[in-house]
């Protein structure tokens, strides 16, 4: 059974940093691209990041470029998110998700969701 645990969410005040980690398992994890997406209240879900099979090439929602940080481990099964300097703006619930293609938003599984909370 496909698993991805979400974690390290919280509340943090503007311009404060977090690291979301996503434990997965019952799959290749390393066969697989992984994204982070989010979805802030009352908002549809909005693509943040994604990393292919290797962790050697990422792209990134313009919106957080330069401030967050998209990794994997795959000896350890684990994708990560370092966020810096957030913003109210980042506020939302943070899932991973399975990426069926790299490059292309389209995923089959997901986390449930970590909430961030940026206030001051």
């Amino acid at each position: 059974e496909v698993q991805l645990v979400e974690s390290g969410g919280g509340l943090v005040q503007p311009g404060g940093s977090l690291r979301l980690s996503c434990a997965a398992s019952g799959f290749t994890f390393s066969n697989y691209a992984m994204s982070w997406v989010r979805q802030a209240p009352g908002k549809g879900r909005e693509w943040v990041s994604s990393i292919n099979v290797g962790g050697g090439i990422t792209s990134y929602l313009d919106s957080v470029k330069g401030r967050f940080t998209i990794s994997r481990d795959n000896a350890k099964n684990t994708l990560y998110m370092q966020m810096y300097d957030l913003k109210p703006e980042d506020t939302a619930e943070y899932y991973c998700a399975r990426t069926v293609i790299f490059g292309r938003k389209e995923y089959d599984y997901w986390g449930q969701g970590t909430q961030v909370t940026v206030s001051s």
